[in-house]
């Protein structure tokens, strides 16, 4: 059996309450933790691929596509130790609604491989 639920707020019974135009509008809609070295998927939320396009880029394939205007915005880092800080970092760029590029670099900002990359995607959804 298919519903739907209208709520301009939810609460819990000890942590409090929120609106819903925060849920919908301040959560990632998109998520993953992906190791670029061993070309896996730590964990993921509405990301259906993840792929190497070249040695220090990867490609993300959405799930579900955001919308044609524009309104999203991936952030991403990346790292080549979980424990220690790093100077390597991850740049995103936004190809289309369904795919976003994210490329590692090293302290000598130079493409690199990122063997721990953490990425997020906000905005709105098709």
């Amino acid at each position: 059996m298919a519903g739907t639920i209208i709520a301009d707020t939810l609460e819990h019974s000890t942590a409090g309450s929120v609106t819903t135009d925060y849920v919908v509008n301040g959560s990632a809609k998109a998520w993953t933790n992906y190791n670029q070295s061993g070309n896996t998927v730590n964990g993921s939320f509405g990301i259906s691929s993840v792929t190497d396009a070249t040695g220090s880029t990867f490609t993300i394939t959405y799930a579900t596509a955001f919308d044609a205007t524009g309104n999203m915005c991936p952030t991403s880092t990346g790292a080549n130790s979980s424990t220690a800080a790093s100077s390597q970092y991850c740049n995103s760029a936004v190809q289309s609604t369904t795919i976003t590029h994210h490329t590692g670099y090293n302290a000598g900002n130079s493409q690199a491989t990122t063997a721990f990359n953490y990425i997020s995607i906000h905005g709105d959804l098709a």
